[in-house]
């Protein structure tokens, strides 16, 4: 294989720059070409392409979001659209195709491959680490320390004045940034939409702390439960506590990448070059039990997300 292109698609997430540097130069010590697709599968459909040097990616690793950028297309989902894309890659030539994003992206990679006979490979690019197949994805460690930033910064304050803290953070089907930030920050509570919860149990919870001698709770919402604000009104209406909501927002995918998520990003980038070299295509790689893997797209796509039910045991058993 000589020719390859690569799209960043979805939300964006840190450490994508770091495993775009990672694919070109990787291809280029192979002697590949390699083209860059702009705004993602959009830019595939319109025929936006450009060549990447090793140049092209000078300075990037440290960079948060995405130079290639990016954007959702429902175009993408249909026949005439997946058409468009596949002529773009037969007019440049290319032989192979890595997708750098989450579940959407990996799905319009699976018809390319699938329907189309086009070799991809898929690089997973999202905060949420809602992919089970891989146990991290590249851009959670660092969305989790961004959350940590702020969850420390509303601790002080809320001790300050002996408030209750509700703090948003992203997760619409998947509660791992809420679990992971809220276990390391030592926050009190988690509410995520793989487990129900109960506001009784919330608020005994909270009274107990308080007469242990605690002076502020910090509770972590996924967005997939409801806003921090709605959740603060519900509760505010059954405590006589000061309570606050704070929503993190889109503050959490940005920033520069952590080490873990730029390690992530060389590691994933490599391994999906020299599967492409070897003509291998229609698959994904990942991480498990800590060594990059790489496994069949159509499987990774079918696979359902669980919940670490083990880690939530854990939170419910140091967090008072």
């Amino acid at each position: 294989m000589k020719k390859i292109a690569l799209l960043t698609s979805g939300g964006d997430a840190p450490g994508m720059n770091a495993a775009i540097r990672a694919v070109v130069r990787t291809a280029i010590y192979f002697g590949m070409e390699v083209y860059g697709v702009e705004r993602g599968y959009a830019g595939l459909i319109d025929g936006d392409l450009i060549p990447l040097e090793m140049r092209s990616v000078s300075n990037i690793v440290q960079c948060g979001g995405t130079r290639l950028r990016s954007a959702r297309c429902l175009e993408m989902k249909t026949k005439e659209g997946q058409e468009k894309a596949v002529a773009t890659l037969k007019k440049y030539g290319i032989e192979g195709l890595v997708v750098i994003g989450g579940d959407g992206s990996f799905r319009g990679a699976e018809v390319l491959a699938r329907d189309y006979g086009v070799p991809t490979i898929g690089i997973p690019g999202t905060i949420d680490n809602d992919l089970e197949y891989t146990d991290y994805t590249l851009g959670f460690d660092t969305a989790v320390n961004t959350c940590l930033d702020i969850i420390n910064k509303l601790r002080d304050t809320m001790t300050s004045h002996e408030r209750i803290s509700v703090v948003e953070v992203m997760g619409r089907h998947c509660g791992d940034i809420a679990l992971y930030s809220g276990i390391a920050s030592g926050a009190e509570i988690i509410v995520v939409p793989e487990i129900g919860f109960d506001m009784d149990d919330i608020v005994n919870r909270i009274n107990r702390s308080r007469a242990n001698g605690k002076h502020s709770n910090i509770i972590i919402i996924a967005e997939g439960v409801m806003s921090a604000e709605k959740f603060s009104e519900i509760l505010q209406e059954r405590t006589t506590y000061d309570v606050r909501p704070t929503c993190i927002g889109h503050v959490q995918r940005g920033g520069s990448p952590s080490m873990a998520d730029r390690m992530l990003a060389a590691q994933f980038g490599n391994r999906a070059v020299r599967l492409l070299k070897d003509g291998i295509g229609n698959r994904v790689v990942g991480i498990r039990d800590n060594k990059i893997i790489d496994m069949d797209i159509i499987e990774a796509v079918s696979m359902k997300k669980t919940f670490n039910n083990e880690l939530y045991e854990t939170l419910q058993m140091i967090s008072m």
